[in-house]
């Protein structure tokens, strides 16, 4: 599995985070920059941890919205910001890998342009269709696709769309790939009988636990807390994954004290039970904190990845 070199490095960075007795304090307000629109997931989610970092440190933070390009422009304006640690973004991983592996050379950043802090939580995305599928696995979707000319997927977000051609491309399924606004909306498609298969982020829990959904796989780099049993994509025999992560950078030249400081900070906000409640609710998974280290290799490795799902 590929994050398991990922996660080996996360308990050191983590050590050096709460070791570090760093004296560091910010001169003044700190803000966190949010990627998008007010409202959503990760405006939700950053407004909590800012209010908990605030409580818990008595520090000054600010939250505001910089959308566009799905964290493009917040990232491009955090890139240039002063490494003082005043001021801080997060966004979801994913828009930016993509954009850097296809126009990473038009982009007014890399990613050595930060340094990274914290991840807040990874969105877990399932593959599912109804528990009467006549199929439980890939292998099953692949041969019932084969079988019935091209089987009906639904996906809501252009990684899953890559990553059920790359499995067409390995196995010669000819599926065929329905594009919804939401994952909600695919798993309505799913439950309609418009589409056999739908890729699902959380919405789809209810419905295992009620049995009218059954997953097939875990479209991540590993399995799901709540369907251990099931295998992801990778070990169904298809290198490759979809691992959606909301993370917090600052402009990369932070003195050492400030990172420690900001990451041991950020990690007691993330993993506190406020926090971890926000996260359940609009994720449906837990606190996934992988500290300065493990976030910057979550990217790096992400870069990989990307390339692989755009076939380069």
């Amino acid at each position: 599995m590929k994050l398991k070199t990922l996660f080996a490095g996360v308990t050191a960075s983590l050590l050096m985070i709460f070791t570090a007795q760093a004296d560091w304090a910010p001169s003044g307000p700190i803000t966190l920059q949010i990627g998008f629109d007010a409202g959503g997931e990760t405006d939700t989610l950053g407004r909590v941890i800012a209010g908990e970092m605030e409580k818990q440190t008595g520090w000054d933070i600010v939250v505001e919205n910089k959308p566009g390009g799905g964290g493009i422009a917040m990232f491009t304006g955090l890139a240039v910001a002063k490494p003082d640690g005043q001021t801080l973004g997060m966004g979801v991983n994913m828009p930016i890998l993509v954009n850097l592996v296809l126009r990473g050379d038009k982009l007014p950043f890399k990613l050595d342009s930060f340094d990274y802090l914290a991840t807040v939580a990874r969105a877990q995305v399932a593959i599912v269709a109804k528990s009467d599928a006549p199929f439980d696995d890939l292998a099953g979707l692949v041969e019932y696709s084969k079988a019935n000319g091209g089987a009906l997927v639904a996906f809501d977000a252009k990684p899953q769309e890559l990553l059920m051609k790359y499995v067409d491309a390995e196995a010669g399924a000819g599926f065929k790939l329905i594009s919804t606004k939401s994952s909600a909306e695919a798993l309505q498609n799913l439950l309609g009988g418009h589409v056999v298969a739908s890729f699902a982020a959380g919405a789809h829990i209810p419905y295992i636990e009620s049995g009218d959904v059954k997953m097939i796989a875990s479209a991540n780099a590993t399995r799901h807390g709540y369907a251990a049993e099931t295998p992801t994509v990778v070990e169904q025999g298809y290198e490759i994954y979809v691992d959606p992560y909301f993370f917090i950078a600052a402009p990369a030249g932070l003195p050492s004290d400030a990172k420690a400081a900001l990451a041991a900070a950020l990690h007691k906000a993330i993993t506190s039970n406020v926090a971890k409640k926000a996260i359940v609710n609009s994720l449906k998974t837990d606190p996934s904190d992988l500290g300065p280290d493990g976030t910057q290799k979550m990217l790096v490795d992400g870069v990989g990845n990307v390339k692989k799902l755009f076939g380069k």
